[in-house]
């Protein structure tokens, strides 16, 4: 038994299945809507990126929403479970021991055996101090071990250790992706909130603007200088802009219920912390860097290369269902047919085997189970590809967005110049008589629209510059611990 021991235990070195290599990524050199010069943000910049908002209140609740957030917290016990898995897949590499202990009364029936001719015993009449003779009834204590030990020769519970070792790094890759989503999402209703807080303020402005040219036109009106339909144009431009207030200020309140809900607590709970109007803040020029920082940094690429290397390991562990299963096993126990005498030497039984198993023929079963693995092996692989070309397009789309607002908020900038200042001409004009209130009108139309154009602007080009920290892979810390 010794020999087939180390035998055995020479023989564990051999693992059938594949080595996991981690994939090449084909990735561009640089990015093709950035200045290449431009030296990309470092992890701890990535890491807290929302502090580049300078922005307080912001950096509050992304900081709250990453630790308390419900999907981060499932995310969590996901790890937990992982990891619960690992020492399941370990387990089945160690012996296996169990402890037993029983009582019993038997007794044996008198009409079951055949009694051999002259014992004197038959047709019921059993003697009773006869011990395994029909009709006698006796006790049985055992206490004992099972212990049992499937070598492994082939190396299926290592490539399982593997496997659930690398879904492991799959569930905390994860966590962390959520985390940078849940930061992402939360800069994202802060910044709409904010962005329509400014449009409230704005309309509000134009309310109040509007009220005293209605009162102007109106003292105009009574003394003859204009007519009817200027006043009544002018009370139809003011109502229209307050009726525009009751629609933002609920865009507001669904914002705030969005972000009580992603900092973990109840939807109205952040209404009151919220209220008070802020500036919307200045979001900072974001270089991308190189784009195979991507592989390192993005938490979704790092988790898809991570069940790519589980599905890799899963190939071997079906793989070594082609060949045998050596197993040893040893049952040491006490047995006695009195409580008095279990304890003594004489009580002592064992059993020592050990046993081989190898299928000659299921159908082919285990064949298509390594046919399945290797085509979960497949996806994975070509998820992972994907993966990376996602996170390419997402830092290409949030660098093509960004500049295209900041090209589009230098335009408007210049265009609310100019409608100021023609509005402001088109004013002096009507006060001397020289226009229609209509041309004052069309000018005060004009600067409004490019007023809320730069707002949404300015809005637009901060919840981008959010997605460009998010593309890039920012959002949770370097070496955080993980519960």
């Amino acid at each position: 038994m010794k020999k087939v021991a180390l035998i055995a235990t020479a023989l564990a070195g051999c693992t059938v299945g594949p080595d996991y290599r981690p994939p090449a990524a084909a990735v561009p050199q640089d990015y093709l809507e950035q200045d290449n010069s431009a030296a990309g943000p470092t992890a701890a910049e990535l890491a807290r990126w929302w502090r580049s908002f300078n922005d307080p209140e912001l950096s509050s609740l992304i900081e709250r929403a990453v630790a308390l957030n419900l999907d981060v917290q499932t995310a969590a016990a996901r790890i937990r479970e992982a990891r619960s898995r690992e020492i399941v897949a370990g387990a089945a590499a160690l012996p296996q021991v169990d402890a037993q202990a029983s009582a019993t009364r038997q007794r044996i029936s008198e009409n079951a055996i055949p009694i051999p001719p002259g014992t004197g015993l038959g047709g019921g009449s059993g003697s009773p101090g006869a011990f395994g003779l029909p009709g006698t009834e006796f006790n049985t204590f055992r206490v004992g071990l099972d212990a049992s030990w499937e070598i492994d020769l082939f190396g299926a519970t290592r490539r399982g250790i593997e496997a659930a070792s690398a879904r492991t790094g799959s569930a905390i890759w994860s966590r962390r992706d959520l985390q940078a989503s849940t930061a992402a999402e939360v800069a994202n209703a802060y910044l709409t909130l904010r962005t329509l807080q400014e449009r409230i303020a704005n309309a509000e402005r134009d309310v109040a603007r509007q009220s005293r040219l209605e009162r102007l036109v109106r003292a105009r009106y009574r003394g003859g200088l204009t007519t009817g339909l200027d006043l009544e144009q002018q009370r139809s431009e003011r109502a229209t802009s307050a009726a525009e207030l009751p629609t933002l200020q609920s865009q507001v309140q669904a914002q705030a219920h969005v972000l009580g809900v992603l900092v973990g607590t109840t939807p109205e709970a952040l209404a009151a912390e919220l209220a008070p109007p802020k500036v919307l803040p200045k979001p900072p020029v974001v270089p991308a860097g190189l784009p195979s920082d991507l592989l390192r940094r993005r938490p979704d690429v790092r988790a898809a290369e991570r069940e790519l290397a589980a599905s890799t390991a899963d190939i071997g562990v079906a793989t070594a269902d082609l060949y045998p299963r050596f197993s040893l096993t040893a049952a040491p126990a006490l047995i006695s047919t009195a409580l008095s005498s279990l304890l003594d030497w004489g009580s002592r039984s064992f059993s020592v085997g050990g046993s081989l198993l190898w299928p000659l023929f299921n159908g082919g079963k285990t064949r298509a189970n390594i046919a399945v693995a290797n085509a979960r092996q497949e996806q994975a692989l070509l998820a992972y590809r994907k993966t990376v070309l996602t996170a390419l397009k997402d830092v290409e789309d949030a660098l093509s967005n960004t500049t295209a607002d900041r090209a589009r908020l230098s335009d408007l900038q210049l265009a609310l110049v100019s409608a100021t200042r023609a509005e402001q001409l088109s004013g002096s004009r009507y006060r001397g008589g020289l226009v229609t209130y209509s041309d004052v009108l069309q000018n005060q139309g004009r600067r409004l629209t490019i007023e809320k154009q730069i707002i949404e602007a300015r809005g637009a080009l901060a919840r981008d510059s959010v997605a460009l920290f998010k593309a890039l892979g920012g959002g949770w810390p370097e070496g955080e611990a993980v519960q």
